[in-house]
């Protein structure tokens, strides 16, 4: 059975005339007349009733009629979607991300994407950094969402978000009072530090800038998740630095100050495969990531 056998079948089904059939297909008579033939040879049924005056469905013919419009229907759909596939339109990717982008940037993300690009599926998988950067070595992932990008060739970047860093206060503490906070006040306050181990990227760059500032708070909690450290904020354990980001959680009774010091932010970078075979994957690059790293910048 074949997809032209099957249109000279709808054809003749809908016109009911095999002249109107044939002129409409842009053939003659005869050889429509044998496609139908071989067709109801191929299925060992009779699909017309035919008589010198006019031509009519039989039973199995009403009922092949219908999934015989479906099989054509399948087909160019199958076929466009393939289309839509080759071009980046169509398609999957799978993007891995930290829990802190998920309070801003991922989002973002994925507006833009199901906006920009409708027929592309788009899987996320939330995990920490260093699981992201051995993930995508692995090739397990398309693309991560990471603040610090895997050290291995092969491996292309871009920086898509640089936002600053910001202090977290209990709501009544006196800090509260300022707009802006100096580094220098924040000496002997009681703390509340991202983990050496789990938050990495955050303990070095608030560590080395109060060591760069010559300050020295009181560590009295560490912390894993910006969430939690929020938590231990909220709590009137101590005060504590986080992403600007960390707003969107709005949890109540923690107050954000801006920090006096301009350069003490934190960068997200959109990481991949430099050689891959997905254009859904490319297409997601150039309309959706490249347009929020053009605003970042």
């Amino acid at each position: 059975m074949e997809f032209r056998q099957l249109e000279c079948f709808i054809a003749v089904a809908e016109e009911l005339h095999f002249g109107r059939a044939a002129a409409r297909l842009c053939m003659t008579q005869p050889p429509l007349s044998r496609q139908i033939q071989l067709l109801e040879q191929d299925l060992g049924v009779t699909l017309f009733e035919r008589s010198s005056r006019q031509v009519e469905l039989s039973a199995a013919g009403r009922r092949f009629l219908r999934d015989a419009r479906h099989l054509l229907e399948y087909s160019a759909r199958a076929a466009a979607t393939a289309r839509r596939t080759s071009g980046g339109d169509a398609g999957h990717i799978t993007l891995g991300f930290t829990a802190v982008a998920s309070y801003r940037l991922m989002p973002s993300l994925i507006m833009r994407a199901r906006k920009r690009l409708p027929g592309v599926e788009i899987q996320l998988r939330e995990t920490v950094s260093t699981d992201l950067s051995r993930l995508l070595v692995a090739r397990e992932l398309d693309a991560i969402l990471a603040r610090s990008v895997p050290q291995q060739a092969g491996i292309a970047s871009r920086l898509i978000e640089r936002e600053p860093l910001v202090l977290a206060l209990p709501a009544g503490s006196p800090l509260c009072e300022q707009a802006v906070v100096p580094l220098r006040l924040l000496q002997g306050q009681p703390f509340v530090l991202y983990s050496p181990r789990e938050g990495k990227y955050f303990y070095d760059r608030i560590v080395g800038a109060f060591g760069l500032a010559d300050v020295q708070p009181d560590y009295v909690q560490r912390a894993s998740q910006t969430h939690t450290l929020l938590a231990l904020v909220r709590a009137g354990l101590g005060v504590g630095i986080v992403p600007d980001s960390a707003r969107e959680l709005r949890l109540e009774g923690v107050e954000f100050r801006s920090l006096g010091q301009r350069d003490l932010y934190a960068d997200m970078y959109l990481a991949w495969q430099a050689q891959h075979d997905n254009p859904a994957l490319g297409a997601f690059l150039e309309q959706v990531a490249e347009v929020r790293a053009a605003s970042a910048a």
